[in-house]
């Protein structure tokens, strides 16, 4: 099957598009998919140069890629009510770039008529980060919300969850990306020297109740500032001076039926317009490379997303 491996660790010219790589078939509680879209997400890239080797240990060779969208073609003993020619979307355990992938029947969600594949490989690893994320930092109805790196995948996913829930979002971004943030219900606010003073100038009666850091720059001193000095409900993806702050670092999965379950709703939110899905570019699968390196360059609004056959 055609597949992108890299061998060895390091840039994006490790990809290599290989037409002969050996199909998976699935296993017991197993399904196969016949992948369309693929989304590429920072993680990726940062695997590939060796860089999270504590956290996320790579044999090699490897396909990489975590969130898909595509059909059943293949059904391991054991599972039910996922017949062959579903269409649906979620986590594979084998490597998403590439033809075909296998997935827990645990880890698929349908994919709602009205969804394309583009779209709906965008959701996963987003929709399930933002969501762990607010459920960890307890956000209510009436709260306000900071978020850095709000125009982004997982920050754009983090304030519509969040407006959804009743909280006035404030969103960190640069000025090119604000009418963006507008347009998904978020307050924008320029990053960088005086972001305190800004946030507080927008913040009803100028606090802020709860930190969601999807960026990573640099700004868990800020958040802490704007907490009234508690690292209390300040709670970051990207930053790895976390420590540091004592700020939460949260990088673990959700439970899986929990997941699953949240997937689907995000799914059928999406299908129905009232969750919005911003496209930054896609890409043929051979193109991998391109993709991974416009993602490592930071300078992307929306999701990348490579396309399949």
């Amino acid at each position: 099957m055609e597949a992108i491996v890299f061998e060895e660790f390091g840039g994006p010219e490790v990809l290599r598009f290989k037409d002969d790589v050996a199909e998976p078939h699935a296993g017991p509680g197993q399904v196969r998919v016949k992948v369309a879209a693929v989304g590429v997400n920072p993680i990726e890239y940062k695997i590939r140069n060796g860089w999270m080797e504590q956290v996320f240990p790579t044999a090699l060779p490897a396909v990489p890629g975590n969130e898909f969208a595509g059909t059943i073609d293949e059904v391991g003993e054991g599972v039910t009510g996922l017949p062959v020619g579903d269409e649906v979307l979620g986590w594979t355990e084998t490597g998403a770039y590439a033809a075909y992938a296998l997935a827990q029947a645990s880890a698929v969600a349908p994919r709602p008529t009205g969804l394309e594949p583009a779209e709906a490989a965008t959701l996963p690893i987003a929709g399930e980060t933002a969501q762990r994320v607010l459920d960890l930092l307890g956000v209510r109805s009436g709260e306000t919300l900071l978020i850095h790196g709000a125009a982004g995948a997982v920050g754009s996913m983090g304030v519509q969850l969040a407006v959804a829930l009743g909280a006035t979002v404030i969103g960190t971004a640069s000025p090119a990306n604000h009418e963006y943030l507008r347009s998904i219900g978020a307050v924008p606010v320029a990053y960088g020297d005086g972001l305190v003073e800004r946030v507080r100038a927008v913040a009803p009666q100028g606090v802020v109740d709860a930190v969601f850091d999807a960026a990573g720059k640099g700004a868990l001193a800020a958040s802490v500032e704007l907490r009234g000095g508690t690292p209390d409900r300040v709670v970051t993806i990207a930053d790895p001076d976390a420590a540091r702050y004592n700020v939460t670092f949260a990088s673990g999965g959700s439970d899986r039926a929990k997941a699953r379950e949240g997937l689907t709703h995000q799914a059928a939110l999406a299908a129905n317009g009232k969750l919005h899905i911003s496209i930054a570019h896609t890409f043929p699968l051979r193109d991998a490379a391109k993709a991974q390196t416009l993602s490592e360059s930071g300078h992307v609004r929306g999701k990348l997303v490579l396309l399949v056959g």
